[in-house]
């Protein structure tokens, strides 16, 4: 059904209701019923020629006839779901509205819940046609007066947002992921109180565990919870809830439902700086040293996956790397027979918005990869922000990539082909990692295959960036969180002098020890929907902090004074000098000065920033700013936001502009460095368009590059893959585009 007969089709129903509710007395619930059809029949009426404007230009954005996707036809897209449930809805009513079965409590309740989705949505629309408007021709990302988006960001951080997170949660997913999307919703809300509890040092109850239960009953109560925790918890309030699957519980399930591989070893990779032969001389070496930025020399961590034991693989060398993972890990046991060494090998780097999650957390589906590639895999363990910022996870992925292609005979590969492969920040260190290599003159991979990455860190507005507002994984406000938390620009602010005396790491140790307690406090109740509470308090557990390279920054080098942002052991690119055997050689720098970048152009645009305010961070305090400009017509306002001053960090550093951060910045030259590059990105993701501009700037430097986009998936499907049928059919996806860079195929002849 095209848009405008579902929208004739809503209206004409619409006025049926209404005339009916109308003829129905003066009672309340007619009365509401009344007003929700005319609701909607004024809201379809005024979203239908904004979305066919939309829709009519919506081609001149994306990749090629063939890749129909960017952010105006996701907008679109979700628009049309809403309209459509509305119309299943409406049709439903008008069929059973005489009938004694009728729950008319529960059919207004999900009217009214729908009504604001739209309203909201016809909001967003004009936003992305005023992006349509004012942006450079063919442009997804704006580009252009920076009070200008600073305005437009003032008028979209202040919408409500809880009716998306209630009822509405997930419509325009695949039904499949809703369920899991509500279990999420629920975890979350209720770890937020006991979150915030713990900072007010009220602790956590067996009366406040059990009251947590309302939200799985009450949707509204849950989307306004939602809201509120999305807008005010700090980042790491979002690190310990995505790590939540590594809580020995729920990490032991996924292990039990996931493949059977041979070798899972977690390996410490020493701080030694060693040898690489360049590729466009063997003969000559680089150096490539250890991590160095914020913390000092520090162990890389990686994990070795394969299905079968290869050779190599249970060699003396590889298992004086082994770490232990605990006194519940397996060790490895040299099996008699091997199989040979692969002519391929997958190196991995995980998402989790630089901020959270490790390997163990893509464990399942790096499995099912190691045994459907027949290729051993190595995912690396970078260290997290905000206690490494950039450039340190960097620098450690580069340097155990490059260990990883060096001493790929001990990983049970004969290193013939080698393909980088990461989602979301993944994706993006994927991208840097291999421009850094170029940089430096080794080998780069033979292929990049990343899924649904972020590939520029400014905020930037783009139609697809608009959805963040209704994506319960991706909100705004988390996303400018991680920014700033990766970028190094976050601040903390500590209105308690007894936070202040506790210091940042006493503040860290403080909190990760109570936010695992509640983890394992709330684990049980989890895994039974949130239905069944346990109301016996447990015993405090400390935390030791047995990885302080990986956790936090250390008092030491907190203590020491710090240069610019970076490590200033890195030297320009122009000054990476080659090597033999006995001569030395310095790193190129990946953490460019303002000098190099150049000044600040209206093109370099900051969507958290005024161009008058100076501070290199900003709280954007929307209690105090109203819309400087209105973006509606006249007649129509979308529905505000309840939940008081919104605190989003304003940045306005330029690291953020650094190509190593956002490689979409980065010039042609750089880009022609890259190998094939495979993305695989979502329709309903916030970071689409991400995809969509880096692919088409590829493809107008010749380089080779394939998006594909799957339809009805959030952001982060891979670590859903084993959810339902089209989590699998999206990694299959991934899976295939592995296969093409390890085993491209023939040339013709």
């Amino acid at each position: 059904m095209d848009l405008r007969t579902m929208t004739q089709s809503l209206v004409t129903l619409a006025e049926d209701n209404m005339a009916f509710f109308s003829s129905q007395g003066p009672g309340e619930t007619a009365r509401r019923l009344l007003g929700v059809f005319s609701g909607i029949r004024e809201q379809a009426l005024g979203l239908e020629p904004t979305l066919g404007r939309l829709l009519s230009v919506a081609h001149l954005f994306d990749l090629d006839t063939e890749t129909p996707a960017n952010g105006y036809r996701s907008l679109v897209h979700t628009a049309r779901c809403c309209l459509a449930h509305l119309l299943h809805k409406s049709r439903y009513v008008a069929s059973n509205r005489r009938s004694i079965f009728f729950r008319t409590s529960h059919n207004l309740a999900e009217l009214e819940a729908y009504l604001a989705a739209l309203t909201q949505l016809r909001a967003l629309a004009y936003y992305a046609q005023h992006l349509l408007a004012i942006n450079q021709p063919g442009g997804l990302f704006f580009e252009g007066d920076e009070r200008l988006t600073a305005e437009f960001l003032s008028e979209y951080v202040t919408l409500h947002k809880g009716c998306f997170y209630g009822r509405c949660l997930g419509f325009q997913f695949t039904p499949a992921i809703r369920p899991f999307l509500q279990t999420i919703s629920i975890g979350l809300v209720s770890f937020g109180e006991h979150y915030k509890r713990n900072e007010a040092g009220l602790g956590v109850t067996a009366s406040s565990l059990f009251t947590s239960g309302r939200f799985a009953i009450d949707p509204e109560l849950r989307g306004t919870e939602f809201e509120r925790v999305i807008q005010n918890l700090d980042v790491h309030f979002w690190k310990a809830f995505w790590n939540i699957t590594e809580i020995e519980v729920l990490s032991s399930l996924a292990n039990m439902a996931s493949t059977t591989v041979r070798v899972s070893r977690l390996l410490s990779l020493p701080p030694e700086a060693f040898e690489m032969p360049l590729t466009s001389d063997p003969k000559l070496t680089v150096t490539i040293s250890p991590p160095l930025a914020h913390t000092g020399p520090g162990p890389v961590f990686v994990r070795l996956i394969s299905y079968d034991l290869r050779e190599g693989q249970d060699s003396e060398e590889l298992s004086s790397l082994v770490k232990s993972e605990g006194p519940w890990s397996l060790e490895l046991r040299p099996r008699p027979q091997q199989v040979p060494r692969s002519r391929f090998l997958v190196v991995h780097i995980h998402g989790g918005g630089f901020v959270a999650q490790t390997s163990k957390s893509h464990e399942p589906y790096l499995k099912s990869w190691a045994h459907e590639l027949g290729a051993p895999i190595i995912s690396i363990d970078y260290s997290l922000a905000p206690e490494a910022p950039f450039p340190r996870a960097l620098e450690e992925c580069f340097f155990a990539y490059c260990w990883a292609v060096k001493h790929c005979a001990m990983l049970g590969s004969t290193g013939e082909r080698i393909c980088l492969a990461g989602d979301s920040a993944g994706g993006n260190l994927c991208l840097t990692v291999s421009l850094r290599a170029a940089a430096f003159g080794v080998r780069v991979p033979d292929g990049i295959m990343a899924a649904y990455p972020v590939t520029t860190l400014q905020s930037t507005a783009s139609p697809s960036r608009l959805l963040s507002i209704m994506d319960p994984l991706l909100p705004l406000s988390v996303l400018s969180k991680c920014v700033s938390a990766y970028s190094g620009s976050e601040t903390e602010d500590y209105s308690d002098p007894d936070q202040k005396a506790l210091g940042m790491m006493g503040l860290v140790r403080r909190d990760t020890s109570l936010l695992l307690r509640d983890l394992r406090l709330g684990a049980s109740s989890w895994l039974n929907s949130f239905l069944e509470l346990s109301g016996r308090k447990s015993q405090k557990s400390s935390v030791s902090i047995a990885e302080p390279m990986r956790r936090s920054v250390s008092e030491a080098a907190l203590a020491q004074p710090e240069g610019p942002q970076g490590t200033d052991s890195l030297k320009a690119l122009k000054d990476l000098s080659l090597k033999g055997s006995s001569e030395t050689s310095d790193t190129p720098d990946m953490s460019l000065s303002v000098e190099t970048l150049g000044p600040s152009t209206p093109s370099d645009v900051n969507f958290f920033l005024r161009p008058e305010d100076s501070q290199e961070t900003q709280l954007l305090n929307t209690k105090d700013r109203g819309p400087a400009v209105s973006l509606f017509p006249e007649g129509f306002q979308p529905r505000r936001s309840s939940q008081g001053a919104i605190r989003i960090p304003l940045y306005s550093s330029p690291i953020v502009k650094n190509p190593f951060m956002s490689p979409l910045l980065a010039p042609d030259s750089m880009l022609k460095t890259l190998p094939p590059l495979h993305i695989v990105a979502c329709a309903l993701d916030p970071m689409l368009d991400d995809s969509v501009m880096f692919a088409r700037r590829l493809r107008s430097l010749g380089q080779p590059v394939t998006l594909r986009v799957v339809e009805d998936l959030p952001h982060g499907f891979l670590s859903l893959a084993s959810l339902c049928r089209e989590t699998r059919q999206a990694a299959g996806q991934c899976v295939e585009r592995i296969r093409l860079i390890l085993t491209p195929p023939a040339a013709p002849r």
